[in-house]
């Protein structure tokens, strides 16, 4: 009988996890749960605590897990940490599924030497952000900001319905989606259901087939940047991509496009940007993610008015918990059957 420790939270639900294995591997195994406080209380940064620098995002103290972890052989959770001290104090514990993008809360190279395999859920939250991305170009395309915030204020603009100042359909329009994985692709198919014409920017992947029936453009990003009205970001943060739009990036896109950023504040100068749209060359932005989280309550695009912002919560919905939580069942349900792992790290 197999001990599994399930550490949730009030986005990542410890029920809901221990529901879908239950589902996946039968209650013929002891399962334990524990709920942590985020999002209602910030992240921590391995960086900033003693022991916890192989970390780069978690949630909760080394000792709270340990105590709770014990002699589980299996652990799954959000975002609940495991350091490289931590592992050598869990001699029993063989797999850690961890319900995110990507294992940021694990010491992968001390998982690995202490013979932990660690799975995680990639593409659990790619149909959600994908959404959120189609409803921030409308919120900036249509001028749903504009005539929100204007609204608010008591100021009825009926100037948004002129024709020099009214908002563009998508289409007539060409869209720049910078990254085609999960996301990318997802956003390429929406887009596509609104007729807009689509290029695609990414040096290590190729369109798929049905992309290339419908027009879908594989371009430089020179080539994305100077076309599009829509410049979407969805590459992963690398060496490579971090900082890659910058100030020459943002002055080579057409004078009034719209930049949209759903996938992560390292990829952006945000400072350039300011720039970009404080001058009035780009005609408004969408920022879901930010190099520093929370924002600081004077970071200078808070007081831009072309700006659209949101607290980080593109991939935050009901499916991406569900969906989530499934995927590490089956990762849990694999290992016991002694199956390959889908996802390993």
């Amino acid at each position: 009988m197999a001990e599994i420790a399930i550490i949730g939270d009030l986005f990542m639900l410890p029920e809901v996890f221990a529901e879908k294995i239950e589902e996946a591997c039968g209650n013929a195994h002891t399962i334990r749960t524990m709920q942590q406080q985020w999002p209602d209380v910030a992240m921590e940064h391995g960086y900033a605590v003693a022991g916890m620098d192989g970390l780069k995002e978690y949630f909760g103290t080394a000792e709270d897990v340990l105590d709770f972890v014990g002699d589980a052989e299996i652990f799954v959770t959000h975002l609940a940490p495991l350091s490289r001290k931590m592992m050598e104090q869990l001699p029993n514990l063989k797999l850690v599924a961890v319900s995110r993008g990507g294992p940021v809360s694990i010491d992968m190279p001390a998982s690995r030497d202490n013979g932990i395999l660690v799975v995680n859920t990639p593409g659990r939250n790619a149909t959600a952000v994908a959404e959120f991305t189609i409803g921030a170009i409308l919120a900036e395309t249509r001028l749903i900001r504009e005539g929100h915030e204007s609204l608010r204020a008591g100021d009825w603009r009926g100037d948004l319905y002129r024709a020099d100042r009214t908002g563009r359909e998508l289409n007539e329009m060409t869209v720049g989606v910078i990254g085609y994985g999960n996301i990318g692709t997802k956003v390429v198919r929406l887009l596509r259901a609104f007729g807009t014409r689509v290029l695609v920017s990414d040096p290590y992947v190729q369109l798929s087939e049905q992309d290339r029936r419908d027009g879908v453009l594989h371009t430089s990003l020179a080539e994305l940047l100077a076309e599009s009205d829509v410049v979407t970001m969805h590459p992963r943060v690398t060496p490579e991509t971090q900082g890659m739009i910058g100030k020459d990036e943002f002055a080579a896109m057409k004078k009034g496009a719209i930049f949209i950023n759903t996938a992560r504040g390292p990829l952006v100068d945000y400072d350039a940007l300011y720039e970009a749209l404080r001058s009035g060359h780009l005609g408004g932005a969408m920022l879901e993610t930010f190099a520093v989280e929370p924002v600081p309550a004077d970071w200078p695009l808070l007081q831009l008015p072309n700006v659209t912002l949101t607290p980080h919560i593109a991939g935050a919905s009901v499916r991406t918990v569900t969906f989530a939580a499934e995927q590490a069942a089956e990762e849990v349900r694999r290992f016991l059957a002694g199956e390959p792992p889908i996802n390993p790290n």
